[in-house]
């Protein structure tokens, strides 16, 4: 008869072989009050986009009759992106992962498409993992649920990226065990859930990292995480901060901290707005100025910032981005001295 000392020792051994196959990450569920204070406390970031849609000079690129050379990238500096980061007193890099397009900034198992077979030829989110640790800023990811190499999916089209739900949770399995501890997801439902719900898509993260906070731009509410694309800073709850979370902030309880993002580029004619536009658009920035007050705003509310800026074919930062970020960073850090 097996005693409950015996199955005590199975049990520390399961957590115990679990905990070494995700080095750094607690399995152990945080209070969600104290977690939600730790998401807060980031307050902004920068959310980097960067795929095939930085060579289209699109926002959407149709993937069908394209293959991992399409991403022409000749560099990568991460160490570059985490720099910046830290000169703006940022505190998070929230990275795309996978557009619509289905190609893979990792190293994944579960497609060619991805970014080791193009001509970079690395993973560039390992890469970034180690930028990120070696600069002290956290992780975040993008993740686009629906994919136009899936079955059922219109190359180029809203709303129909294909249903793969096992495929989806692959991926999403590689992204949450091999990358370290990841602090929120940015789920894009813009081509569809993919074949799994918010709820399911939630809940299967959560197996592999319990504190993790998911969001979902649009569609079935879900997670902890409200996120306003396109949105400004407000009070949890007030459907008026949001472009196309307006029924779910007002509606939905469960969510702890909102989150709220636009891209650095204003807009403008011709060119992708989100990922790097073409040179002609070098020198378009939104002012120090308006970021400055939307972090405040951010401060002000408990929610947190993710300006987005995209690397160019080089995979770095716009000269200007970096300086306007810069300057919003020494602004920053004039207020916290006269607190």
């Amino acid at each position: 008869m097996k005693t409950p000392l015996f199955w005590a020792c199975i049990i520390l051994g399961m957590i115990s072989s679990a905990c070494a196959s995700t080095p750094g990450i607690n399995l152990t569920k945080i209070p969600d009050e104290v977690r939600a204070q730790q998401i807060k406390d980031m307050k902004w970031g920068m959310f980097i986009c960067w795929s095939f849609s930085t060579f289209s000079g699109q926002e959407w690129t149709p993937t069908l009759d394209k293959d991992a050379s399409y991403f022409k990238a000749t560099g990568c500096d991460t160490d570059q992106w985490c720099e910046t980061a830290k000169a703006a007193g940022m505190n998070y890099i929230l990275f795309l992962t996978k557009h619509h397009d289905g190609f893979c900034l990792w190293d994944t198992k579960t497609t060619e498409k991805k970014v080791t077979n193009s001509p970079l030829g690395i993973d560039v989110l390992a890469k970034l993992r180690t930028s990120c640790d070696k600069y002290g800023i956290k992780l975040a990811l993008y993740f686009s649920e629906g994919d136009w190499n899936w079955p059922e999916a219109v190359d180029g089209k809203s709303k129909k990226g294909g249903i793969n739900p096992e495929m989806k949770k692959a991926q999403l399995e590689e992204l949450l065990t091999e990358y370290g501890p990841i602090e929120f997801w940015w789920m894009d439902h813009a081509v569809g859930t993919g074949g799994l719900s918010h709820k399911e898509t939630v809940e299967w993260m959560h197996t592999f990292q319990p504190n993790t906070f998911v969001g979902f731009n649009h569609g079935e509410p879900a997670g902890r995480l409200c996120l306003r694309e396109r949105g400004r800073p407000g009070k949890l709850g007030d459907p008026g901060t949001s472009k196309y979370n307006k029924k779910a902030e007002q509606g939905y309880k469960g969510y702890l901290v909102a989150e709220f993002t636009y891209p650095i580029l204003p807009p403008h004619e011709g060119g992708a707005q989100w990922f790097y536009s073409l040179p002609k658009h070098d020198n378009l920035c939104h002012s120090p100025d308006k970021l400055y007050r939307d972090y405040l705003g951010a401060v002000k509310y408990e929610n947190i910032f993710s300006i987005n800026i995209g690397p160019n074919y080089q995979g770095r930062i716009r000269d200007i981005d970096v300086k306007t970020l810069t300057k919003v960073g020494e602004m920053i850090e004039r207020e916290n001295r006269t607190q």
